[in-house]
């Protein structure tokens, strides 16, 4: 093995960096104290392909509600809806789901155990294809839930028939993340060669899914909350006057939020890459160095994307919808949308950081108390107490936002960074100095 794995060493993601912390600066340049250039630079080549992988994975369900914009608004509210009881009971458990692969795998890689990732990605894709059998199942009784949940019973039926031509997808969807994931710490963004991490298929996998489920199960749980506070807003929308426009209204905001999530994604995962590899390896000081500049690089890209929709917004609403009333409201939205969007950016980075270091049992916490005991109580207090309808619900998320971005920020300062055993003693942590 020792020929090839030098090959694949130099394969890692910012292979040159560990030589850039071993050696002190020559220069004293100003900007090298505000950002490590080196670092950036790398991790800025690595976010790049994630970040197209990201938006035109997203782009498939962005270009559906579009043109059902162009049909009418029961066509655009049922879309809506279906996306979002879709990814409330789908897609988020999928995606969190694949989580515990940017811990095992991540660690997997950094600390040169490379033949146990093909065995943990196995593993993760026979837990994804059983919980996407029970999801297509609750698929199949959506409108009646809908309707259960007092929504509109046109939009309900209109969501169902759309829903159901999504249940194959669903099974693919959980297989193309897990894959994602394998390839993406091993920092494989281009490049398809990893034949070290993939010996082929092996029942040793079966040994490994509960391994993987204590991080799966958690890491799944990190995600639908936060996906669920989201399309909350949406069957929030529906419960309010002229439920039409106003759900069509969130849902525009949520999926403009979502596809500046994407963009920003890239970084995220360049962020779990680093960290995981780096704490693998025994570097926790160079993985607290690899979050500070990908938080850096994240609000940069978030204050661009913003930037970009404030003059813009006009624009992007006529995507959507045709309806002068639509794209008038959706203006009125947009300076708290550019709010949440900056501070969704600044968030994704840390919640990265907690999955490469294995912390999805904290996030869940803080997850589950700043969205439903901050965030949402403020939303509906603020959208029906006050009438500020799709502005309350808005600054609603924000504030949940806000405290979720401090809380996993509190974590990462003052948690001892660990690193995941990953011999035959799965669930352990070994002491790594701090």
């Amino acid at each position: 093995m020792s020929s090839n794995t030098g090959n694949l060493d130099t394969a890692a993601l910012l292979s040159g960096v560990n030589n850039h912390h071993d050696q002190e600066e020559g220069s004293s340049r100003w900007w090298k104290n505000v950002l490590d250039l080196e670092e950036a630079k790398n991790q800025a080549f690595f976010a790049l392909p994630m970040i197209l992988t990201n938006v035109f994975y997203y782009s498939i369900t962005l270009v559906s509600i579009m043109f059902a914009g162009h049909l009418g608004e029961l066509e655009l509210a049922g879309a809506t809806l279906a996306n979002s009881w879709a990814t409330v009971t789908g897609f988020a458990f999928m995606t969190g789901l694949s989580g515990a692969l940017e811990t095992l795998c991540g660690q997997g890689f950094g600390a040169k155990l490379y033949r146990m990732l093909g065995i943990y990605l196995q593993a993760s894709c026979i837990l994804s294809c059983f919980f996407a059998f029970i999801i297509s199942i609750l698929w199949f009784f959506t409108e009646p839930i809908l309707i259960f949940l007092q929504q509109d019973a046109q939009i309900s039926k209109s969501a169902a028939m759309y829903i159901k031509y999504l249940i194959p997808g669903l099974f693919a969807y959980g297989f193309v993340q897990n894959i994602l994931r394998f390839l993406q710490t091993q920092s494989i963004v281009m490049p398809l060669k990893f034949e070290q991490t993939w010996e082929g298929l092996s029942f040793e996998s079966f040994r490994f899914i509960i391994t993987n489920l204590k991080l799966a199960l958690p890491s799944a749980a990190m995600v639908c909350l936060e996906y669920w506070a989201f399309e909350l807003l949406v069957l929030l929308a529906g419960l309010m006057p002229n439920s039409e426009v106003t759900t069509s209204l969130i849902a525009m905001c949520v999926n403009t939020e979502s596809i500046a999530y994407m963009i920003t994604y890239g970084l995220s995962a360049a962020a779990s890459t680093r960290v995981s590899n780096e704490l693998g390896a025994g570097h926790p000081t160079r993985a607290k160095n690899a979050m500070a500049v990908t938080l850096k690089l994240s609000i940069l890209l978030a204050l661009a994307v913003a930037l970009a929709l404030a003059f813009g917004h006009d624009i992007w609403a006529g995507f959507f919808s045709n309806s002068p009333l639509i794209i008038k409201k959706f203006a009125s939205v947009t300076p708290l949308l550019l709010i949440s969007i900056t501070i969704d950016s600044f968030q994704g980075i840390l919640s990265g950081v907690a999955r490469g270091s294995g912390w999805q049992h904290l996030a869940v916490w803080a997850n589950l108390g700043t969205f439903y005991f901050i965030g949402m109580p403020i939303a509906g207090f603020l959208g029906f107490k006050f009438k500020l309808y799709t502005k309350g619900l808005w600054i609603g998320l924000i504030c949940g936002l806000s405290s979720q971005a401090g809380a996993l920020l509190f974590i990462a300062l003052f948690r001892k960074w660990t690193k995941i055993e990953l011999s035959n003693e799965n669930d352990k942590e070994s002491r790594v100095s701090v």
